[in-house]
């Protein structure tokens, strides 16, 4: 198999001039094709261009931005060079930006457009000598600073690697060749619960055997799917997705604003998508909403659809075993008069595969979107080991677990019951931080995920919670907030929730509506809705969003159980540390913050 850094040349000569990726930048705009063999000379101008910089091998770049395609043209670019990328979240504050920056030993910056230029100005600012230039992709209607002398567009650094003489062309071909498998490729920056970011080096060869891995176990996958890149290409699960599309020869729809994804995924129609679980929370949550306005025929009908798709694709297809002629008719019966409608209301009229991973889905909404015959794809990884560890496989997979390993993959459970892992993937340790890789790794090199869980008896791995986020109420019970938020995210009235009761005597939990919807049941019940702190602080709205809590934790212990909320008007947020990029909870952050609310609940207790 070609190496990543091979793989768009490959591709080129393969494909010719059929569509590698497609973008559009503003909502009401054109998407428009690349052709691979214009994505490669698009990399080899990208390298060309560093390599003029003066960037030498093992250099550090740094790339904010909303996904675009310049992303993929710039890494594939510096790998060429044997440079490091460092992605970073286009949302970070200054903070998180200038010590990524810092660490990473960045000399060039690649920002996406006006909202990130900002991060990157004041940083050169104050580290002048640091910083050899600021490449804006998109800087359109965008005027720099006054001072700004180290900041160009995108097309003047483009037009410095069509011009740049011929020696630099023969320079990248000799940085390429001399290449190792141990080079570091990407420095990712966990945005972890607890302490200041770690870089994850990701080498090639981590890369290179991910590739190999998926390659082998996504069998259903061709180069006749379209993906769509909406999670943050600098997130691991979209990068190196990406990555594998292109090793694939699947072509990628490029999402800019993940805010428009509602649009843009009707307008592409993708058959395959990596999904985090908050995307399928939303597409239950508003189609339980439909299902309750019908009237009782319809419902009825739906709910005879759902029992026959649970028996087909959960009694059958995921046994790999044939279903019964007659429930195969029945089921292609509501395939036709339902399923399709349905997969057509979300953009995904002839859906292939979509992996989801980074936070637990709650079983129900799993069993649901595989009974319609969406093939959500649970998996289980981290930065640390390039992504997969495990993933449902095509047949006998069990719902309630996160899949098996990957082939290649070895899975442990310490005696604490942390699951540990050993693979090609798992990256050689962290960035200037020798206390961490010592911290990270046991004696015989398995790497600590920091994640408990258990194996089943067919090799599946069953997550149970953060080994960090575990708590013990005063009453000596173990409680998995996870697992409960998750529960909760499937109610429409809630946005998000954090989970609290370490060392309390019972169960509570901040919790973050969904205003719109609230309003509206708050109309329909004569309560005022002018005022969003006062709607909250109503006692018959804690009663009603308890009441929704209630509904979701039926079946649970009594110790595990909620048992009172405070309703909180915003979001948490990434600015302020409440949550990390990938939106889990930072909890000593939240208690903290919150520490009068929390205290409020527990105030007669």
């Amino acid at each position: 198999m070609n190496r990543l850094v091979e793989t768009i040349d490959t591709q080129a000569s393969k494909y010719g001039r059929r569509e590698a990726y497609r973008f559009c930048w503003r909502k009401d705009g054109e998407w428009l094709s690349t052709s691979w063999e214009d994505f490669r000379s698009q990399v080899d101008t990208a390298a060309r261009a560093l390599a003029f910089l003066g960037l030498v091998e093992k250099d550090a770049i740094a790339i904010c931005s909303p996904n675009t395609p310049q992303i993929l043209i710039t890494e594939l670019g510096a790998f060429n060079n044997r440079l490091v990328s460092i992605p970073i979240y286009s949302g970070s504050s200054q903070e998180q930006f200038d010590f990524i920056v810092s660490n990473g030993e960045a000399r060039v910056i690649f920002v996406g457009d006006r909202h990130q230029y900002p991060l990157a100005y004041s940083y050169w600012k104050r580290n002048p000598g640091k910083i050899a230039r600021i490449v804006i992709f998109k800087n359109s209607g965008l005027d720099l600073e006054p001072d700004d002398s180290v900041s160009i567009g995108w097309d003047d650094f483009v037009r410095s690697g069509i011009e740049a003489p011929d020696e630099f062309r023969r320079l990248v071909e000799a940085r390429r060749g001399r290449g190792l498998p141990e080079d570091p490729a990407t420095l990712i920056y966990t945005s972890g619960t607890t302490g200041e970011p770690k870089g994850v080096v990701i080498t090639h060869a981590n890369y290179d055997a991910a590739m190999r891995m998926h390659l082998d176990e996504l069998t259903t996958v061709s180069d006749n799917d379209l993906s769509m890149a909406f999670l943050p290409m600098s997130h691991i699960l979209e990068k190196a997705w990406s990555f594998f599309c292109l090793t694939k020869g699947i072509r990628i729809a490029v999402n800019y604003d993940p805010r428009m994804i509602q649009e843009t995924i009707h307008d592409v129609q993708p058959t395959v998508m990596c999904c985090v679980p908050r995307f399928w929370e939303k597409v239950y949550a508003a189609v339980r909403e439909k299902i309750a306005a019908m009237g009782r025929m319809q419902r009825l009908a739906v709910r005879r659809a759902l029992h026959v798709g649970k028996r087909r694709n959960l009694g059958y297809v995921r046994l790999g075993r044939r279903a019964p002629r007659l429930l195969e008719m029945e089921y292609q019966f509501w395939e036709k008069r339902i399923f399709s409608r349905l997969k057509q209301a979300i953009g995904i009229p002839h859906p292939n595969m979509f992996p989801t991973a980074g936070a637990p889905l709650s079983d129900r909404i799993c069993e649901f979107m595989r009974s319609v015959g969406i093939n959500v794809k649970i998996g289980y990884g981290l930065s640390e080991t390039t992504a997969t560890v495990s993933c449902f496989p095509e047949t006998d997979y069990t719902i309630g677990t996160v899949g098996r390993p990957l082939h290649g993959i070895e899975v442990s459970i310490s005696g604490e019951g942390e699951i540990l892992v050993k693979a090609p993937t798992v990256t050689p340790g962290y960035y200037r931080n020798p206390e961490a890789n010592a911290e990270a790794f046991t004696s015989d090199g398995f790497f600590r995920t920091g994640d408990a869980g258990y194996l089943t008896a067919d090799g599946s791995i069953v997550l149970t919670e953060r080994v960090k986020d575990l708590f013990k109420t005063s009453n000596g019970k173990y409680i998995a907030p996870q697992a409960l938020e998750s529960r909760l995210a499937e109610n429409k009235y809630i946005d998000e929730a954090a989970v609290i009761g370490d060392q309390r005597k019972f169960v509570t939990a901040l919790v973050v509506p969904n205003i719109p919807k609230l309003r509206e049941w708050a109309r329909h019940e004569g309560i005022g809705t002018a005022d969003t702190e006062e709607l909250l602080s109503d006692p018959r709205t804690n009663r009603f969003v308890m009441k929704q809590i209630d509904g979701v934790q039926r079946d649970m212990a009594e110790y595990e159980k909620i048992k009172r909320v405070a309703l909180l008007p915003n979001h948490f947020s990434v600015m302020n540390g409440e949550v990390t990029n990938t939106m889990k909870v930072r909890r000593s952050v939240v208690a903290k913050r919150y520490a009068r609310e929390i205290e409020s609940l527990y105030a007669d207790a």
